[in-house]
């Protein structure tokens, strides 16, 4: 078989990554859970609060992302004596990308104050966002660190320390949310409290490894710090800028639908919270299969071999779909037993289950469209993949969505079903339109 031996490298990347990206993600179902077991109106606050959140910190994390294939690129060339320098550029980038983000959740109070939602919603809302303020450079300055080792093909670190971030948040849930050791019960809002600490410590971590490690005895990011380079921060910027932006047009269309659907109480809020966040997690495997394919391409880029970079790509779909289907059939299987671990109201059960079959269903396009990303991002078709998400989410998925949950256009409102279907549309378009860009560029290269 021509791509078995990229499989075996993947397969070999993608679980480090995989268990980190997923410890990342279950800190998500931690807040979730822990909150529902206060109200339904603290764990719509988290999905609201985590709305405006996400795609605000993401997009941080999305112009980040470029320090991957930069690396990897160099690692394939054997460009020793840059990579550090590309490393220390991501940190200082990061701590920049920490001002406006800062400044755009500290102000977010007044979006929130003219939304139509319960005012103890609107209250817990805030708080939250309010509590989750520091860890804004924490896990910036991770997300660099992450992706320069990534880059690399050190995969390990971040999946051990990630771990570690979700055996951490969970007591410090407990004792925020509830109130233990003599502190007052914070509700919802100790949520962010609990996942700022829990980044710092993780940021701790990460730095300590690579301050320490001796697989970086050939490339230390601290033994010789270089000053802000602006031709190499405006390089990395505008090679992760689109990356931030289409990562931005998906994680957004999620959050809007969730802004969108606030006023129609907190249990629809709150199934929809939970049929996201379980989405979210298993969407984290095939995200580690495409960061995995990024740094393969990449890396066989660097040394000047194309048959095996196109290899890698096609070696990602091969695992990525085949890993969908299972997820998906399990996702069928188990709906109920899922919707159920994050609560018991059965009216929050009842939709939340309806929802995450529509989860279900968009998995195998949701790991052709990631892959795809993943490979395009090795071949620095970064304008590619902001083009082509913003007329999947934005053009076709977000409308037609809208058009079905809040208006009668086609058929009388569907509420949160509708937006599903319009997500499940967005998402089978750009998989369509990144598969075909893909495979452009690979026949052109070729060339």
């Amino acid at each position: 078989m021509p791509y078995s031996r990229e499989i075996r490298k993947i397969l070999k990347l993608s679980f480090p990554i995989f268990i980190a990206q997923f410890a990342q993600t279950a800190m998500g179902f931690v807040d979730t859970v822990m909150a529902g077991g206060v109200s339904a109106n603290d764990m719509a606050a988290v999905a609201v609060a985590t709305s405006i959140w996400l795609p605000c910190i993401l997009f941080g994390v999305g112009v980040l992302m470029a320090l991957i294939p930069l690396t990897a690129q160099a690692h394939g060339a054997n460009d020793i004596e840059n990579i550090p320098g590309i490393g220390q550029q991501g940190m200082y980038l990061a701590l920049l990308l920490t001002v406006p983000t800062f400044l755009i959740l500290y102000n977010a109070s007044y979006l929130i104050n003219i939304m139509d939602i319960d005012p103890i919603l609107k209250d817990i809302t805030i708080r939250y966002l309010y509590a989750i303020l520091p860890a804004i450079p924490a896990f910036l300055l991770f997300q660099a660190l992450r992706n320069y080792i990534e880059g690399l093909s050190l995969t390990k670190p971040a999946m051990v320390i990630g771990f570690m971030g979700l055996l951490i948040n969970i007591p410090l849930n407990w004792i925020f949310v509830y109130g233990k050791l003599g502190l007052p019960a914070m509700g919802g809002a100790g949520c962010g409290v609990a996942t700022s600490l829990a980044y710092w410590l993780m940021l701790a971590a990460l730095t300590g490894y690579v301050w320490h490690t001796k697989k970086l005895q050939y490339t230390p990011l601290f033994k010789r710090f270089s000053a802000i380079n602006l031709k190499t921060q405006l390089a990395i910027f505008s090679l992760g800028l689109p990356v931030a932006i289409a990562l931005f047009f998906e994680i957004s269309i999620f959050a809007i639908v969730a802004l969108l659907i606030a006023p129609l109480g907190a249990s629809i809020v709150a199934a929809h919270q939970i049929a996201i966040n379980f989405s979210g997690m298993v969407f984290m495997l095939p995200m580690s299969i495409a960061n995995a394919v990024s740094i393969r391409v990449s890396f066989n880029l660097g040394q000047a071999n194309k048959a095996e970079a196109k290899n890698a790509s096609y070696a990602g779909f091969i695992v990525g779909l085949s890993f969908s289907v299972i997820t998906a059939l399990l996702t069928l299987i188990f709906k109920e037993q899922i919707a159920l671990l994050y609560t018991n109201d059965p009216k929050v059960v009842l939709l939340a289950v309806t929802l995450i079959i529509f989860s279900a269903i968009y998995q195998c396009v949701d790991a052709i469209q990631v892959v795809a990303a993943g490979a395009l991002r090795g071949y620095k078709e970064m304008k590619a993949i902001f083009t082509r998400t913003f007329i999947a989410y934005w053009m076709v998925g977000l409308p037609l969505g809208y058009s079905l949950a809040m208006t009668d256009l086609f058929m009388p409102a569907l509420g949160a079903k509708g937006f599903w279907i319009g997500i499940t549309v967005g998402l089978t378009t750009a998989a369509i339109l990144l598969g075909r860009r893909l495979w452009v560029v690979q026949k052109c290269s070729a060339v």
